[in-house]
């Protein structure tokens, strides 16, 4: 009886979360989130472009393919001066597309508008991000309206791929899988299992809290890369995700709506 009593008080707060509805499609909603107030830092003088982003990066803008180290999505890199507002920064992995970033600094210079484009290493979907930077302190004198420190104000749009995503409840554990590709099916039981479809991530883990509550504990090789701690709301309809990246030093905070069966469907 003791040992039947100790099992049903660990699987409690499983059992919450999968009668409180975290099964399901969701969705999460650009209008709700909280970005981090971290700077990223960006120049472009002297023919060298340089951004202080994970990896730090500095390549000749030349518009050509250069080597670098240390990004788990790209070993080349090029960075093409569009005009005196615009810059793209292309990488590439293994010599297919991995990501483009066109970055378009307002007439102002006050603000900067990104548009992110993914290539996931698990399928051709790309993903985009369309998101708006404002400056902070002055521009930098002599060099491209892109130079200077920037805090990322919003994300104002992206692709359904990179927005929406499912929990299917298992019991003494839970399968996830966003539409880009990533998937893990893990227990609460603190153990590493695999994450599938991010060269960042190897490894994932998960912990309960209380009975709508977990934890989320990403690894790379053994070593912490990323913590969320994912909170189920009272009435079931959406999901509150506070994301700490350990890679760039920053945490982000994302509110996720339940979708309707019809509509997850689309």
């Amino acid at each position: 009886m003791k040992k039947l009593l100790g099992l049903l008080l660990v699987l409690m707060p499983v059992l919450a979360l999968a009668q409180s509805g975290i099964d399901g499609t969701w969705r999460i909603d650009l209008s709700k989130t909280q970005l981090d107030s971290k700077p990223r830092v960006y120049e472009l003088k002297d023919g060298m472009y340089s951004c202080s982003c994970d990896p730090n990066v500095k390549i000749k803008a030349d518009g050509q393919e250069h080597k670098v180290t240390g990004s788990p999505y790209a070993d080349t890199e090029s960075a093409t001066v569009v005009n005196d507002n615009t810059v793209v920064v292309a990488g590439k992995r293994d010599g297919k597309p991995a990501f483009q970033d066109t970055i378009t600094v307002a007439p102002d210079g006050k603000t900067m508008a990104t548009k992110f484009e993914f290539h996931p290493s698990v399928n051709d979907q790309v993903v985009t991000y369309n998101s708006k930077f404002v400056r902070v302190g002055e521009p930098e004198m002599g060099a491209h309206a892109l130079s200077g420190s920037w805090v990322r104000d919003k994300i104002e749009s992206a692709s359904d791929n990179g927005l929406t995503f499912t929990y299917a409840m298992t019991g003494d554990g839970v399968n996830f899988k966003q539409s880009d590709g990533e998937s893990y099916s893990a227990k609460f039981d603190g153990k590493d299992y695999p994450y599938n479809g991010d060269p960042t991530v190897s490894t994932v883990s998960l912990k309960k809290i209380d009975s709508h509550t977990f934890e989320e504990i990403d690894k790379k090789d053994g070593k912490v890369v990323g913590m969320a701690r994912i909170s189920l709301s009272p009435d079931g309809k959406s999901l509150t995700l506070v994301s700490q990246d350990m890679r760039q030093g920053v945490t982000d905070t994302f509110v996720a709506d339940k979708q309707e069966k019809q509509e997850a469907e689309k």
